[in-house]
């Protein structure tokens, strides 16, 4: 695979380490790499890193706070010597078992349109729903170029194609982790109705025409349900014996090396039998552990992930109840890990209940403690 780095200008590379441990004061930090030539820098952390090891940096005090999925924290001062921190391993893409038979499975870009498959995106409208037309946003001169690029992209690929339908919503950019910009379509008043299309009344210096999508777009509200539906129908004989699917997240669990050489190769193969794709720089092989749906999943069993617990415990006092269901929802999906768990909240949860006034006692703020 290759990736950039986008300075004055763009530096590029072939090489990629998808999984390099690093020490950082004995404890064991993974991430992943991309290889660039010399640049005086011995390593460049990304926000995605960054948030995985949540880290923080106290100034006032030249420090930085790490911590690892197991929990382990680590201090490190700007003031001490280097030679805390240690390359362990890396493995380039190139020396992963099996990935590299596989290079069709994980293209750069997107091949074209994808064949008919056994599940058929379709939107349904709640009886009696009329066509609603939304006016494009303005946006600047920079934006008006990603849109004219994006569309020219998405029309070579054969992803949208011109309409003429009465049904139309406006185009919006998102940020990426790597500083880019997605174009998203703003369906949500679509989702309000279940889906939804008008021809806007369009701003005559942002027009480019109207399109819509060949395949399945992002942003819809059924999307997830039948791209999960899809996922379970293709490993299907895979599920709960070496395979376990969330949307687009395949995780892919082994006894033995040799077993997880073969469940990942059974698993491209069905990928590439399908025609499905995935991105080389967003998977990691061959863990010891891995972090999956706010766990951290590992040969020793499931473990609350360390940077959701410090959201937990950073929560700021509660004022209204819509606080309360909000820090409620959160923990309550750990309460598998807390025992008597419906003991200790609720002082809090009889605050949900209709009718009962919010007042905030010493009673609720212990739980709230606990």
């Amino acid at each position: 695979t290759h990736g950039s780095i986008y300075t004055e200008g763009t530096l590029s590379t072939s090489l990629t380490c998808p999984r390099v441990s690093i020490n950082i004061r004995g404890v064991e930090f993974c991430t992943k790499l991309i290889i660039i030539g010399s640049a005086g820098i011995d390593i460049i952390l990304g926000m995605e890193t960054l948030a995985k090891w949540d880290v923080r940096i106290d100034c006032a005090k030249q420090t930085v706070h790490l911590t690892a999925p197991d929990g382990q924290k680590v201090e490190v001062s700007a003031t001490e010597p280097s030679g805390c921190l240690h390359q362990m391993e890396a493995k380039p893409m190139e020396g992963i078992r099996v990935v590299c038979e596989y290079p069709d499975v994980f293209p750069e870009e997107l091949p074209g349109m994808p064949p008919d498959r056994e599940v058929e995106f379709l939107i349904e409208l709640l009886p009696g729903t009329a066509p609603i037309a939304k006016r494009q946003y303005r946006v600047a001169p920079k934006e008006q170029e990603l849109i004219k690029e994006n569309i020219d992209e998405l029309l070579g690929k054969e992803f949208i194609q011109p309409s003429s339908s009465p049904w139309a919503f406006p185009v919006l950019f998102v940020d990426k982790k790597d500083g880019s910009r997605r174009m998203c379509v703003d369906y949500r008043a679509l989702n309000d109705v279940t889906i939804k299309n008008k021809y806007p009344l369009p701003r005559i210096d942002d027009l480019f025409g109207l399109y819509e999508y060949t395949v399945m777009s992002f942003g819809l509200t059924n999307a997830p349900a039948y791209f999960m539906n899809l996922m379970n129908k293709v490993f299907m004989e895979y599920l709960d014996k070496f395979v376990v699917v969330f949307i687009d997240d395949i995780l892919i669990y082994s006894k033995t090396e040799e077993e997880h050489e073969e469940h990942l190769r059974l698993v491209l193969q069905k990928l590439r039998d399908h025609k499905l794709y995935t991105k080389l720089s967003k998977c990691e092989f061959w863990l010891d552990q891995v972090p999956f749906l706010g766990h951290i999943v590992s040969k020793g069993g499931i473990m609350v992930d360390p940077s959701k617990i410090s959201s937990v415990m950073d929560w700021k006092v509660l004022e209204v109840v819509k606080e309360v269901r909000g820090f409620l929802g959160l923990a309550g999906y750990y309460r598998r890990f807390i025992e008597s768990f419906s003991r200790i909240a609720k002082p809090m949860t009889s605050l949900l209940e209709k009718g009962v006034p919010f007042n905030w006692t010493k009673e609720r703020q212990a739980a709230f403690d606990d």
